[in-house]
């Protein structure tokens, strides 16, 4: 999956996601610290995270999105280092208290191996005692909220048009995104992109995080403290480096 013109759109895309959510979940599970954001795209909440206290490093796969994280933590004054890396290969960027991936950043890894390596992964770069925290998109979301739905705004300088249709596997999302973009002389590009999200039951991510050697502390839903629910729509993992 290519990046490149989406990581121009994407903080236009995402206007109305729940940071402010996010923020408040790593704050009530996580007292400061070192902290690895792993899949940080455009750094909307390393830069918050780093904001609060968190000694920050960002990862991504994407340069694109890197560049418009650092253009933020610039603009605010922070030198968080970034890196451009694979979430299933992590390699060389040290140890930390807690590791997040927020935002249903995972969802986007496409096989059961995919989602394996990367909790072998994270693992690794975690201290001992070291807390993983993740959400990920519901089954229920992916089915009900997603497919067979189509998503639009209008704003004066990026349009967009969103189709959401069943993926190959189950529990699966292809989301087809066309984008109209005001270029300088005031007329519209158009660009469109694909991107594939996959989702797993909850028990099945517990099992897989148990093999990479956590101890899973808890799974709640919705960014409450709450188990889940046939109809909720984000499931939050809170997990431990076991010793």
């Amino acid at each position: 999956m290519s990046y490149n013109r989406f990581a121009s759109v994407y903080d236009a895309l995402m206007q109305d996601a729940p940071y402010d959510e996010w923020e408040a979940y790593l704050q009530r599970e996580v007292k400061g610290g070192s902290l690895l954001d792993i899949g940080c795209g455009t750094g909307e909440l390393a830069v918050r995270f780093a904001r609060v206290g968190f000694q920050v490093t960002g990862i991504d796969l994407s340069d694109d999105m890197l560049a418009i994280a650092r253009e933020k933590a610039e603009a605010n004054g922070m030198n968080i280092p970034l890196f451009q890396q694979d979430m299933r290969e992590l390699d060389g960027i040290g140890q930390f208290d807690t590791a997040v991936i927020f935002c249903d950043s995972l969802n986007y890894l496409q096989s059961e191996e995919d989602v394996k390596q990367t909790f072998q992964s994270v693992f690794s770069c975690l201290k001992e005692d070291g807390l993983f925290l993740f959400d990920v998109h519901s089954s229920f979301k992916m089915n009900h909220v997603f497919v067979e739905q189509t998503f639009a705004d209008a704003a004066e300088d990026i349009s967009f048009i969103w189709n959401a249709f069943p993926g190959e596997h189950p529990d699966s999302v292809e989301h087809e995104l066309t984008f109209f973009v005001q270029t300088e002389n005031g007329e519209y590009e158009r660009f469109d992109e694909l991107h594939y999200q996959r989702t797993f039951e909850p028990k099945v991510y517990e099992q897989w995080l148990k093999e990479a050697g956590f101890y899973v502390e808890a799974i709640t839903a919705d960014f409450t403290n709450g188990a889940p629910a046939p109809e909720s729509e984000r499931i939050f993992f809170k997990a431990r480096k076991s010793s």
